[in-house]
């Protein structure tokens, strides 16, 4: 049965690679051709790679990826040049960054805060002003009356999941990267349907790459017949595009406007260990029930929309229930999302102010370690000035290249004085940031270049409620399955420094 099933899944995509390899072979073909076209097109061709490095160095991105398309197009000068002008000015991405500023336009009315909100708001946080200030200016309002609890695995947040999801008396969103069937999404699915045969208006957004070989192409047609309205974000076609980058690394669980959940963890059984991948999955989850999770369900609301081409009266999801109202919180929340397509990389600017403003100490939570200069500097700088800056990685790989990637960060960092742990009994997917037991972040972005800068990607920011000692709690329990990387166990000599610098050079690839 699995094996009809996977060979359904190549028989359904396969054609969209074939067309895509057959592109980049026409391409080639003329580049290598010794026909008068040909010579011609390699002059202009030239031609264009001199313009493409004029404009990478002029252009405001991040000096890893200059880094690359230069290192591209010295080593290949005609294919090279050729390929970033023909990303670069692309119009799809733009139309859909278009699309989406209007949906956020759409929405401000519906997150405005009264005149002195945030002013009363943040004399609780004197010491976090510059950050809260930032994530409002960026969109995303700072709440009270929100509760929060974290849960330190998958398998432990499920039947949480399921307990809420079958409370639901208006709708359920979810908006996923990975969905596979087996015990935790089917779980999910079946009460879905019941509740969609109930009246609950059910919705599931699911990204195409990330459910590439876990789906079949027309699962959005086999939960409509179950009631269950399902859309897939940014279909994989076969054309040469930047836009096919950009994925929805999202995870949010949406019931009623009231509730949420979020997290590192997708719908497959690896998340809640009912499987065994890469040993033990070590994951994390955040569940907001109040005033705050409105902020979310908007941000559902847009991806939606985006997807759909649809522009549609957002404020009738509002909830307005007294309960929230009178939920009583013991500290502030602020969630807030992350867009490729704009020029503030949201995500990174929380790491970063959370790294800056450190003062004892800064535990992180990270599948991977991938990171520009910037943050490599930030991390050193912190350790440098007195913080006990400690990050836990993986032991256990799920892709090699990438995990060799991530220890090549490794020895800068222990000589700036991080603390370095590698997880032992599995995987450890969850990212989090906790620090100085005030405050936390809990959500999908991962410490490397495809989150930071390519997906759209969402988290949570906490000061001062339990959910920051429960982050930190799971961060001091992690350690004792950890061991600690010293010095000595990084690799030295001549072959290792240049492969180690040729990993950095094509990191933004990974």
């Amino acid at each position: 049965m699995r094996q009809k099933w996977f060979r359904q899944i190549l028989r359904l995509r396969l054609y969209i690679i074939l067309l895509l390899l057959i592109q980049v072979a026409v391409l080639v073909w003329l580049i290598l051709s010794t026909s008068a076209i040909s010579l011609w097109l390699t002059v202009i061709m030239y031609i264009t790679g001199i313009m493409a490095s004029l404009r990478i160095i002029s252009c405001r991105d991040k000096p890893s990826y200059k880094l690359l398309w230069v290192f591209l197009i010295l080593l290949l000068p005609i294919f090279g040049g050729s390929l970033y002008l023909l990303l670069a000015f692309q119009t799809s991405a733009r139309r859909m960054d278009d699309y989406l500023k209007e949906l956020v336009q759409d929405s401000e009315p519906l997150l405005k805060e009264d005149a002195c909100a945030f002013e009363v708001i943040s004399k609780k946080a004197p010491e976090c002003i510059p950050q809260m200030f930032y994530l409002k200016q960026a969109g995303f309002p700072v709440y009270q009356n929100t509760r929060c609890t974290y849960f330190p695995s998958g398998e432990s947040v499920f039947p949480d999941i399921c307990e809420e999801i079958q409370k639901a008396g208006k709708y359920i969103f979810l908006e996923f990267f990975i969905i596979q069937e087996g015990d935790m999404w089917n779980t999910i699915r079946d009460i879905l349907i019941q509740k969609a045969r109930e009246g609950v208006e059910v919705r599931v957004l699911y990204d195409d790459i990330g459910s590439f070989l876990t789906l079949p192409r027309n699962y959005p047609a086999m939960l409509a017949r179950d009631g269950i309205q399902c859309r897939i974000f940014n279909p994989f076609r076969p054309v040469l595009s930047s836009l096919q980058n950009n994925r929805d690394h999202r995870k949010l669980i949406i019931i009623d406007g009231e509730t949420v959940f979020t997290g590192g963890f997708n719908l497959a059984d690896e998340y809640i260990n009912a499987i065994e991948k890469f040993g033990y999955w070590k994951d994390c989850g955040m569940k907001l029930t109040g005033k705050a999770a409105w902020s979310q369900t908007l941000m559902f609301l847009q991806m939606w929309n985006l997807t759909c081409k649809t522009r549609e009266d957002f404020s009738r999801f509002r909830c307005e229930s007294k309960q929230m109202e009178n939920t009583v919180s013991d500290g502030l929340v602020q969630p807030y999302a992350d867009s490729p397509l704009d020029a503030e990389n949201v995500g990174e600017h929380v790491y970063l102010q959370m790294i800056n403003n450190a003062k004892n100490y800064l535990y992180i939570n990270t599948p991977y370690l991938i990171v520009d200069d910037s943050m490599v500097s930030a991390l050193s700088l912190a350790a440098k000035s007195g913080v006990d800056v400690r990050i836990i990685t993986p032991h256990r790989w799920d892709k090699k290249l990438i995990h060799m990637t991530t220890r090549s960060y490794y020895l800068p960092l222990l000589r700036a004085g991080v603390k370095i742990y590698e997880y032992t009994q599995g995987f450890n997917h969850a990212k989090t940031f906790v620090s100085d037991d005030k405050t936390a972040t809990v959500g999908t972005t991962n410490l490397d270049y495809r989150s930071l800068y390519l997906h759209f990607e969402c988290g949570v920011w906490l000061y001062k409620n339990r959910a920051v000692a429960q982050v930190k709690e799971d961060f001091l329990a992690s350690l004792q399955v950890c061991q600690e990387i010293q010095l000595e166990d990084c690799p030295s000599g001549l072959f290792y420094k240049h492969f180690q610098e040729l990993l950095h050079v094509i990191a933004p690839l990974m």
